[in-house]
């Protein structure tokens, strides 16, 4: 009996005493849980900066395949009309690709990938799907120069395809803009006008679309008006052209028409 009252009291004494150190226990216990929510926290941070960083580089890898299938879109669409061209276009055509450009800003021309290895010759008409580019002016044996009708000193016969007028377009150097040369200031030209290839010169068929006039310019006891007109080809953007196959003997080179 006396042993048990001694355990009943023994036991007391440890509930109370258990309930005076609960606090203090949490207290001590608490660097060890901040520790452990902290390493939780870090651990947290670093896979969230790991899945940042790959959900960027996937962000970046799609908007490149959007980007390429964009490109490639808009580059199919200018075949097709590149395409549509070529029907339009009597003579047989070569598809060729335009592969560099002349830095030079006062010349303008532009390099194929065709040359008298493909049986390119002087003189030889290059369209895009818009209209007249140029013709071959150099020839070596794998590319082909070919000088644009802007270039300052290209002269390209036309006619307004309205009425048959027919005058001269002249190259000023500038790649969004031609000039008909020396027309009378009565002629029968008015802006929107389609200028086409006249055929005569013997370097472009009859008929190719080469630019539309973009403005006239008469100036009271002036002889002659001012014509400006705007390429229909895409100059500067084009990237695939048709090479024209005319018969050798119809083609008269550059340096013959200038």
């Amino acid at each position: 009996m006396v042993a048990d009252l001694y355990s009943a009291k023994v036991r007391e004494s440890r509930a109370y005493l258990s309930l005076l150190l609960t606090p203090l226990q949490w207290v001590v216990d608490v660097p060890s849980r901040f520790a452990g929510e902290v390493s939780d926290i870090v651990v947290d941070r670093s896979l969230l900066v790991k899945e940042n960083a790959k959900l960027k580089s996937e962000a970046l890898l799609l908007e490149r395949k959007v980007q390429q299938n964009d490109a490639l879109w808009l580059e199919n669409n200018r075949l097709r009309q590149l395409l549509k061209g070529s029907q339009r276009v009597d003579e047989a055509v070569e598809l060729v690709e335009l592969i560099g450009v002349n830095p030079d800003p006062f010349q303008h021309q532009v390099i194929i990938n065709r040359g008298s290895e493909n049986n390119v010759v002087l003189g030889q008409p290059i369209l895009d799907a818009g209209g007249v580019m140029g013709q071959v002016t150099e020839i070596s044996y794998y590319t082909s120069r070919v000088m644009l009708i802007t270039d300052a000193r290209h002269a390209l016969p036309v006619e307004i395809n309205r009425n048959g007028f027919r005058t001269i377009a002249i190259g000023k150097g500038e790649l969004d803009e031609l000039e008909l040369d020396h027309v009378p200031d009565t002629a029968d030209i008015q802006e929107n006008d389609l200028v086409i290839t006249s055929g005569l010169g013997g370097r472009f068929p009859r008929g190719y679309p080469v630019a539309v006039v973009s403005e006239v310019i008469r100036d009271p006891g002036q002889q002659f008006a001012r014509v400006r007109i705007k390429p229909t080809a895409l100059l500067d953007k084009s990237r695939h052209l048709l090479l024209v196959n005319m018969p050798e003997s119809k083609v008269i080179p550059f340096e013959e028409v200038k």
